[in-house]
């Protein structure tokens, strides 16, 4: 080896070291100590629950775990991930050298005239055959980043197909039982469109009864008539939300359209009174959808380091090893060998500010990056709120609702009994009736949001974070 070869490679070493490309460092976003509507941080959080522990139907969990493995659009993003996955290989593989072979077979014909002073032919000719075979090597040097930097940008984009492959599980299993909750008080509604339906109609009877024997007033009826049809329109509604919703969640499981099985509506929902979010900062390292936009602030700042690689020149080694033979046969027992060593160097010298513009629109994809990071993290922070404040608000709301209810369904056995005594007419148990089912009705969507609302935290606080995708996908 020449004695310059060291301190070249030194050098090399050295420069290297001088050109990694920018470090990442995470932006800074302001944390509050406490979520607003938590009375104080939590050492514990509803998200560190596995999904199955909050959602504790069995119909229900069947119907996650069957989504879990056939939804389309998770196969769609696990099939991305897949992908992403290989082109990180792709990247890496600038890393080594590209090892190639090169062969060929040549035949001349060559045409010689003589003298014919000589006694020899005036004209003669002969073949040459020429056969080549060699291994070639190519290398480039990453000696200002541009691979790294380049291998970087791929693996945080496949990072972050990972992380929003996991935000759309989490985003299906929300999704699925928000859906179930909401069909099953749909049933509850239904049950209570019924009850109204046959109360209304009874009433209707009634009044019809006692006009047509020349007691009651046309006006009673009429008044019945309309509170019948309302009735019955409600019925009609509840059952096409039904079919809907059904259908909706067929969709998410990968099933054609047709009925859910699912509990009974007297079964009630189970919402935990007490819903615990945790330390606000943990919601950084929880959420899928912030580790995804924190992937893309990576993906930006290594195409960042790209740009500026792509001022420097792209240095290269390249080889030949090989043998030329006359003939075949002896093409790899012959002794005439070829080899060729070289390096190369290519680099910009004029290109009109494209290389400038370039670097500039990188930076300024990072700066888009970092905002949408901290923005992303500040909805984070709100919806988690949300979630808390609706919580507790509603569990106010029911409550006061139950008065209401208990305090109508008082007035309609009032207005009954008053009724059988004479003291009323039936026209007052009609209107007692009117007010009762409309409540009813609001008390039962009341005690589905509650349950929706633990829906949202539980997604909103990232849910099951600590899960693999096994444990994750097959539930316990």
């Amino acid at each position: 080896m020449k004695r310059g070869a060291p301190i070249l490679l030194v050098a090399t070493i050295l420069l290297s070291g001088c050109f990694r490309g920018p470090v990442y460092k995470r932006p800074v976003v302001p944390v509050p100590p406490t979520f607003r509507g938590q009375a104080s941080a939590d050492s514990f959080s509803l998200a560190d629950q596995a999904w199955w522990n909050i959602y504790s139907d069995p119909l229900l969990e069947d119907l996650i775990k069957e989504a879990l493995k056939n939804n389309y659009d998770l196969r769609t993003a696990i099939a991305h991930t897949q992908e992403a996955r290989a082109y990180v290989g792709v990247e890496r593989s600038a890393y080594y050298p590209s090892v190639g072979f090169d062969s060929g077979a040549q035949r001349d014909l060559g045409v010689y005239k003589f003298r014919p002073a000589l006694d020899l032919p005036t004209a003669g000719a002969s073949t040459h055959e020429l056969f080549v075979g060699g291994l070639s090597t190519a290398w480039e040097i990453d000696l200002w980043g541009r691979i790294r930097n380049t291998a970087a940008a791929a693996n945080a984009t496949y990072l972050g197909t990972e992380e929003a492959r996991r935000g759309l599980m989490l985003s299906l299993v929300s999704d699925v039982a928000a859906a179930y909750f909401e069909l099953v008080e749909l049933d509850r509604r239904l049950e209570l469109a019924h009850q109204s339906r046959d109360a209304f109609q009874a009433t209707y009877k009634l009044f019809s009864e006692r006009f047509g024997a020349g007691i009651g007033s046309k006006l009673q009826v009429t008044r019945a008539e309309s509170a019948l049809a309302a009735a019955q329109t409600t019925v009609d509604d509840a059952e096409r939300q039904i079919a809907e919703k059904e259908n909706q969640i067929c969709i998410l499981v990968d099933r054609n359209p047709g009925a859910i099985k699912r509990s009974p509506p007297e079964l009630g929902l189970n919402t935990p009174p007490i819903v615990p979010a945790g330390i606000p900062s943990q919601l950084l390292e929880r959420r899928p959808d912030i580790r995804q936009a924190e992937d893309n602030l990576r993906y930006a700042l290594a195409n960042v380091g790209v740009a500026n690689a792509n001022f420097f020149p792209r240095i290269g080694l390249t080889t030949l090893f090989g043998r030329v033979s006359t003939d075949l046969s002896s093409l790899t027992t012959g002794n005439s060998d070829i080899w060729a060593l070289a390096a190369s160097a290519s680099g910009p010298l004029f290109t009109g500010g494209r290389l400038t513009q370039q670097r500039r629109a990188a930076k300024a994809v990072f700066d888009q990056a970092k905002f949408q990071y901290s923005q992303r993290a500040l909805r984070a922070f709100q919806e988690v709120s949300d979630a808390l404040t609706a919580s507790q608000k509603l569990s106010d709301i029911e409550e006061q609702q139950k008065h209401e209810v208990r305090a109508l369904t008082e007035s309609v056995a009032i207005a009954n009994r008053r009724y059988r005594g004479g003291l009323a007419s039936y026209y007052e148990v009609l209107e007692a009736q009117e007010l009762l089912y409309p409540a009813e009705f609001s008390l039962s969507q009341t005690s589905r949001d509650r349950s929706l609302v633990v829906v949202q935290l539980y997604k909103a606080l990232g849910g099951s974070w600590s899960l693999d995708d096994t444990q994750f996908a097959n539930g316990h």
